[in-house]
Formats: C-alpha cells, structure tokens, sequence
C-alpha cells in the first residue's frame, strides 16, 4: 500500500502535473508547427527556389546489377546507398523550424509587460578605521 501511496503523491504534485501538460502541449505545438513548415513554408520556398526536396539525392556504393534508379527500389534490394539527400532536407525543414520558433517566441517575449530593472546595490559602508585613517591622512598633509 506504502508504494501506491507514494506514486499518487508524485503523480499529483505540481511538478510533474505541469511536465505532464508542458508534454502535451508541446506534441500539439511541434505538430503545428510541423504543419506550418510542410504544409504553408516549404511549398513556398520551393516555388521560388526550385525543388527543394532533396530526399532522392544519394549515391550508390554497391554494385547496381539492374540499373535502379529510385531510392526505395535501391533500398529494397539491399543495396547499399549514401543518402545524404534526405538528410538535407531534415536540415533545411530545422532551420526553417527553428527560425519560426525564434520569431514566435520574439513576439511572445514582446507581448509579455516589461518588468522595472532591479535597483543597483549600495556600496557596502565604509569602515570606520578606514574613515579615521582617512581623517589623520587628511590632518598630516594640513
């Protein structure tokens, strides 16, 4: 009973309730986002850029008895490929995630009120032995 116990304290506690929906909202986020590069960004791009999917680039480092053109048929031969092209665009869809994200966040951080800037510490005081020294230096060149 102890170990039931000990599982409902921790699955209720803040913290891991809000891990729980930050989990959560986070797999929605990245789908929407997911969403706005495949779906709205990259066809973009692509239009002004060219063919920006680059999953068929690879090279073949085995021997190709059948002249295979195709990426899936190589694949399914056992042939080993380089395929880098894919790769490109798993990079080139991040830093188009990433960007995003920036900017989102950017706009977020300026919708949020600017807190005050926190006052500058005060000098710690002054000894009072520095001070009397201060003050019979000042008396000596009298």
């Amino acid at each position: 009973m102890g170990m039931i116990q000990e599982f409902k304290e921790f699955a209720v506690k803040g913290n891991a309730m809000d891990l729980a929906v930050g989990v959560i909202i986070g797999g929605a986020f990245g789908k929407i986002v997911d969403s706005i590069v495949g779906d709205l960004i990259m066809p973009l791009v692509s239009r002004v850029v060219g063919k920006l999917d680059f999953s068929n680039l690879f090279v073949v480092l085995g021997d190709n008895p059948n002249s295979l053109t195709a990426l899936a048929e190589l694949k399914k031969a056992g042939i080993p490929v380089f395929a880098y092209g894919s790769f490109l665009t798993i990079l080139v869809n991040f830093v188009i995630l990433a960007f995003i994200i920036f900017m989102m966040i950017k706009q977020m951080n300026r919708l949020r009120p600017t807190e005050a800037p926190a006052p500058a510490p005060e000098a710690p005081a002054t000894p009072e032995d520095v001070l009397l020294l201060r003050e019979i230096r000042d008396a000596l060149k009298k």
